[in-house]
């Protein structure tokens, strides 16, 4: 019950496909608190420069661990302003965890994204209410839907 409720306002917070205010302003919080290192490991925060302002913006993340890689997920799909933002600079963007970290976020294939979809739904609770596939569900549920999801694969990309 407690737990319906509370998938119930996650999803009110992104409703139209985008955060409103409430989420907006958790999320600020979040990216200042990740940044800082003042949270688990895979939890960081998405510094890319904006599409239009070229002002940076700060994003909360998950980052998802599978087979030796390290991957970001885009919860509400591919129209996400993160998601354009990366793609318009290049893939280049900064994840910080307590120190910058340069990268470069590459899109993974499709055939390839439904065991890191999997494994990001393990580690991002605040993901499961987005996603129409129980975290349980075996793989063939995720290709379902994994090329509504945009999965980025991070690479370093040391300074020139």
């Amino acid at each position: 019950m407690l737990l319906d409720l509370w998938r119930r306002q996650v999803r009110w917070m992104y409703r139209t496909g985008r955060p409103n205010a409430l989420a907006r302003f958790l999320n600020g919080l979040s990216a200042r608190q990740y940044a800082a290192g003042l949270a688990p490991a895979h939890w960081v925060t998405l510094e890319v420069p904006g599409r239009r302002s070229g002002r940076l913006l700060a994003v909360p993340l998950v980052v998802a661990d599978h087979d030796g890689g390290r991957y970001l997920v885009s919860m509400l799909g591919e129209r996400v302003n993160w998601v354009a933002n990366v793609r318009a600079a290049g893939g280049r963007a900064v994840l910080r965890h307590g120190r910058p970290e340069p990268v470069r976020l590459v899109d993974v294939p499709v055939p390839d994204r439904p065991p890191i979809l999997r494994r990001h739904l393990a580690l991002a609770p605040g993901a499961r209410p987005h996603v129409p596939v129980d975290r349980h569900a075996p793989e063939a549920e995720f290709a379902r839907i994994a090329a509504d999801l945009p999965v980025f694969r991070i690479l370093p990309d040391p300074p020139a």
